[in-house]
């Protein structure tokens, strides 16, 4: 049997990529710790190699039939969580998406770029059943939107217990940027984005909800260490001057947040950020306007942080992930980013904060 890996999350498309490299682990060698050991039927024979630096490769689909899906959680008990944007939550059993959607599932402002966002586990799922799940909600009485954060429970396809987590408190009529990854760390402190929602400048306005990275406890409380307790600014706010952040995942040493980001044209970031600081947008960018014009003629100023990598021209990078483990050997520790522009995979190589090399992967 070839190993087989799954970056549906990188690229919210239904694709398997199985090793067929002499360099990679037998299957008898293989940690069974990986998600995707037992949620699908291990591949059949490549149709096409696709030969990479490091490893040869094949894609096989997996699941048909979605319409946008965005966001992913693979279930300890051998099921897959699949969110659709246009508003439903699906499920995968033994390898088939079942035809109904989850029943109990919140509305949601499908719009654009709105609707049903990203799904996450809670650390501890096994013994508490909590699923994390954000969305775009609808203004009260307004024409407005903006991101939320909730909890869940599953009782058989059936959504209860739901618990608001966080809800962004701008409200907008404009329809992009709801950010909206979640992520736990390694110490179980819960992240969460929202994006500037099209309205740059308050991206810098700690009083907003707008262009941020969150860090709560499960429960939505706040930590007291977090940079803006007792001072002005929000209490939640982890890092700010974010654009859109569409990527997030744990660096598996440091077990310490990473994200990508959109830039405009031109600009996309990889991040690793830090308590308390500013990420700049819009005040300093590596990109421009999408007609040309200048958003600011500054790449760089004082008390606001470089990226570890930039992408100009973009290549929009939505998902991301850590590659751990052994079934890849000469990938493990590489982020691997999902890229709307090109519809392809970006490996990149770190060295601690350090951008080491980058490979693309499956282009259009």
């Amino acid at each position: 049997m070839k190993p087989i890996i799954y970056f549906l999350p990188l690229l919210a498309v239904s694709l398997l990529l199985a090793a067929c490299s002499s360099e990679a682990p037998s299957a008898q060698e293989q940690s069974t710790e990986i998600p995707g050991d037992h949620y699908f039927p291990e591949p059949g024979e490549p149709s096409e190699t696709i030969e990479t630096e490091e490893h040869s490769i094949y894609v096989e689909d997996v699941v048909e039939g979605l319409g946008v899906p965005w966001g992913m959680a693979f279930l300890p008990d051998g099921r897959l969580l699949l969110t659709e944007r246009e508003g439903t939550i699906r499920i995968v059993e033994d390898g088939e998406l079942r035809e109904e959607p989850l029943s109990g599932a919140p509305e949601v402002v499908a719009r654009n770029q709105g609707g049903m966002l990203d799904l996450a586990l809670h650390p501890d799922y096994e013994e508490n059943g909590w699923i994390y799940l954000s969305y775009s909600i609808p203004e009260e009485g307004g024409d407005g939107n903006t991101t939320r954060l909730e909890r869940m429970r599953l009782d058989g396809y059936n959504i209860v217990d739901r618990e608001e987590i966080y809800t962004g408190n701008e409200f907008t009529e404009r329809v992009h940027h709801y950010g909206g990854r979640i992520a736990f760390d390694g110490d179980g402190y819960l992240y969460f984005t929202i994006g500037d929602r099209g309205e740059q400048d308050k991206a810098q306005d700690t009083s907003l909800s707008n262009g941020n990275v969150f860090r709560l406890y499960d429960d939505g409380s706040i930590p007291e260490d977090n940079p803006f307790v007792g001072e002005d600014g929000l209490d939640e706010i982890f890092s700010y001057g974010h654009r859109n952040i569409q990527g997030m995942a744990v660096h598996p040493e440091t077990e310490e947040i990473w994200t990508n980001e959109h830039g405009a044209r031109g600009g996309d970031e990889i991040n690793h950020p830090e308590m308390g600081n500013n990420y700049g947008w819009p005040e300093i960018t590596h990109g421009v306007n999408y007609d040309g014009s200048e958003i600011t003629p500054d790449t760089a100023k004082a008390g606001m942080e470089q990226p570890v990598l930039h992408w100009t021209p973009s290549i929009a990078p939505s998902g991301m992930a850590f590659v751990t483990g052994d079934r890849y050997p000469n990938w493990t520790g590489d982020i691997m980013n999902g890229a709307l522009a090109g519809q392809l995979i970006a490996r990149v190589e770190i060295n601690g904060d350090e951008y080491v090399h980058e490979e693309r992967i499956l282009e259009d």
